[in-house]
């Protein structure tokens, strides 16, 4: 059999610009760019991150400086796919041998890097790294990393949690949300998942975080029933949803059901739908549509109006069962005023996609969007390049 990953090597072997897109230099957040400590900036703010058009860097530089920072005790990282001499494992290994305590949670079943992963276990043990390969039975897909720093005579929980694999290869290819913060119940939040994850501990309440397999589901399902009674009552009630995949029958039926109620729901859904929009009498108020363009979209939101006062969260996990029932995921709101207007302007931009957008129909096909006579064309991903390089 042909192994496919070599074909991506074909792109830098061949010399042919006039094949290829524009490159261009990822850009560094202002609040980090302007700091050299990565926790003094954290500390001031939250910081929110959306790659590809903004580095991957602060993310392994937030490893680095935990690894060589004299007052950083321990550091916590799930791990799922890394890529081959991965800086973020270099500095995970740079850290345990400073005899900081360094746990990591791999999952040896990530489809196609099964044989990798079993090796980079072996390699972060030979440092010794505490690692973990999760809970049996359910894959660890969780991207979230926690350091805890001594700051006087208190601990700070540092976290960084996000929709993408801590692999910075892909980080210049895939669409992904992080978040940095230092956040109280944020931080506890993640540790105790950390603690479910590494030790034999059972389900403990979290402040902010929704986790399948425990409270994602439910969670999700009690929104969506919120929206059908804001709806029923007279308020303003809507429902934007960005994910990779659709197949979980619960949450499509509640979908179908906000539909029935008059609630405008849109969906950008990369892959495969198991939703049929359009449908009279079921599904006429939802909308599903793809974006298929120069980078291949991620980032996993779920945004609820809530009367006017939206709750944006961003995710590790699709609404497929598999996220929901089969592994361990996090969902985390976006709170900072400003982080959550960026993702609702970047969702507006995704629905206003007319060039690179496919429409799913009710019978099952898509169309691709076109630009009404007269219309400009508008393409999501280009416009946020230009914003980020500008």
């Amino acid at each position: 059999p042909v192994n496919l990953s070599r074909l991506l090597e074909i792109y830098d072997v061949i010399d042919r610009p006039d094949l290829k897109f524009t490159p261009f230099k990822p850009s560094i957040p202002s609040q980090l760019a302007r700091k050299k400590n990565i926790f003094d900036s954290i500390k001031k703010q939250d910081i929110f991150l959306h790659h590809p058009y903004e580095s991957f860097r602060p993310v392994v530089e937030f490893i680095r400086q935990a690894a060589i920072d004299p007052q950083v005790l321990a550091i916590k990282q799930t791990l799922y796919r890394t890529g081959v001499d991965s800086p973020v494992v270099a500095a995970l290994v740079k850290a345990a041998r400073a005899g900081k305590e360094v746990t990591v949670v791999i999952e040896l079943r990530a489809r196609f890097d099964e044989k990798e992963n079993i090796d980079l276990a072996a390699k972060l043990q030979e440092a010794a790294v505490h690692v973990v390969y999760g809970v049996v039975g359910y894959k660890t897909h969780a991207k979230m990393c926690l350091i805890l720093k001594k700051e006087g005579k208190t601990l700070r929980n540092y976290v960084h949690i996000g929709t993408g694999n801590y692999h910075p290869q892909t980080a210049k290819l895939y669409t992904d949300y992080g978040l940095f913060t230092c956040n109280k119940e944020m931080g506890e939040d993640v540790r105790r998942v950390f603690v479910q994850l590494t030790s034999l501990g059972k389900m403990t309440k979290l402040h902010k975080l929704l986790q399948s397999p425990f409270t994602l589901h439910k969670g999700l399902l009690e929104k969506i029933e919120r929206e059908i009674e804001n709806k029923q009552s007279g308020r303003d009630a809507q429902i934007i949803i960005k994910v990779n995949a659709v197949d979980e029958e619960e949450l499509i039926r509640a979908l179908y059901r906000a539909s029935q109620a008059g609630v405008k729901i849109s969906l950008v859904v990369r892959g495969v739908c198991c939703l049929r929009p359009g449908v009279a009498g079921l599904s006429e108020n939802i909308e599903v549509r793809s974006i298929i363009g120069r980078f291949l979209e991620h980032t996993r939101i779920f945004a609820f109006s809530n009367d006017g006062e939206w709750e944006v969260y961003a995710a590790s996990a699709d609404l497929m069962s598999r996220n929901m029932f089969r592994r361990v995921e996090t969902c985390f709101p976006i709170e900072h005023k400003k982080a959550k207007a960026r993702v609702l302007k970047d969702l507006a931009g995704y629905l206003k996609d007319n060039s690179q957008a496919w429409l799913l129909q009710s019978n099952g096909h898509y169309i691709q969007a076109r630009p009404a006579e007269g219309e400009e064309p508008y393409l999501i991903q280009t416009e946020l390049l230009q914003s980020f390089q500008s």
